[in-house]
């Protein structure tokens, strides 16, 4: 399907910015094209009998073990589109377990990554705790190699993910990038001068896979996964990409993927969202990062964060978590 110009992203940001469910700020975010079945769009990366398909190829079931976890990407790469996936999550006991949705530079089986010293990638990862704790949502984005400048940022939910299935969209435009959680947007991220090349540019495939992150998951590593809860299963529906694939003539038109500016309305739902469930911000974290990264823009609302970037209102509230729940603390 070519690639109209600036077409596909204008429709979907004139609609994508309702906000939380206890205000109303305009219509949902649309679907980002039809859902591709598994064999139509996607392959397996590993994970052998730990990938199964169910609905005739529309829903994909990854789950880890203590043999291996399980991954799959789409068969190809785009550059610039709106990425999006229903996504379940595994319940009770899930400390140590990652289940990553996310766009990154497709390795050559052969010659590793293709930009192995420039690579770019935009993260929705989510972080299993222990029992009675929820799931942490952390975003990430990284571009020309910055692995080592991390942009992370982390959030709770106003929902259980475990519950139902909820939809998780990456919007990357060549100007701006944005993360939604249903139909609310939780982090935009604006290209600017500063950047430089530190801005995603290169062409990306659709990525989901789960895994063993007992290193750092939890509590920076103190809670380990346990292998007496596995399989731990994550399921993902109505999996859809539209974007610009690479080699499509409309895709490498100048400025074809450049987006308008997130509406009033839709903004203050993400600035809600925020104010109330960011957990952690790297703009904010003094000790990483004395001097904040060139994108960062510091205000008045810096002194509701710690010097390490943890918000003190999520302090405050796990912490008469921890008083009524006892059991361990989770990583903020």
């Amino acid at each position: 399907m070519a690639c109209s110009p600036m077409a596909f992203l204008t429709v979907f940001l004139a609609a994508a910015g309702s906000c939380l469910p206890a205000a109303a700020a305009g219509g949902p975010l649309p679907p980002a094209g039809t859902p591709l079945s598994f064999r139509e769009g996607y392959t397996q990366l590993f994970g052998d009998s730990n990938l199964a398909l169910h609905g005739d190829g529309k829903r994909v079931h990854i789950s880890l073990d203590e043999r291996t976890g399980a991954g799959f990407a789409s068969q190809g790469a785009y550059l610039h589109g709106l990425f999006s996936a229903r996504i379940k999550l595994p319940a009770d006991h899930t400390a140590g377990v990652v289940v990553a949705f996310y766009v990154s530079i497709r390795p050559s089986m052969s010659n590793g990554d293709v930009y192995e010293r420039t690579h770019d990638e935009l993260d929705f990862e989510f972080l299993g705790n222990v029992r009675g704790r929820e799931w942490r949502v952390q975003t990430n984005v990284y571009g020309n190699g910055s692995t080592a400048a991390g942009r992370e940022e982390r959030y709770g939910l106003w929902f259980d993910p475990t519950e139902d299935f909820h939809r998780y969209a990456i919007l990357w435009s060549r100007d701006r990038i944005i993360f939604y959680v249903d139909e609310t947007p939780i982090r935009e991220v604006v290209r600017t001068e500063s950047m430089g090349a530190q801005f995603p540019s290169k062409p990306m495939s659709l990525y989901a896979t789960i895994w063993d992150g007992s290193s750092w998951a939890t509590s920076g590593g103190r809670y380990k996964v346990d292998y007496k809860y596995a399989p731990y299963v994550a399921e993902f529906a109505d999996l859809a990409l539209r974007g610009c694939a690479v080699g499509r003539r409309a895709c490498e038109e100048p400025g074809d993927a450049a987006a308008p500016p997130m509406s009033p309305a839709r903004r203050s739902a993400m600035e809600a969202f925020r104010a109330r469930y960011m957990t952690y911000g790297y703009c904010y974290d003094r000790l990483r990062y004395p001097a904040p990264l060139p994108e960062c823009s510091v205000g008045p609302e810096a002194a509701a964060f710690l010097p390490s970037g943890d918000a003190r209102a999520a302090l405050r509230r796990h912490g008469r978590r921890h008083r009524t729940r006892g059991g361990a603390d989770s990583a903020l």
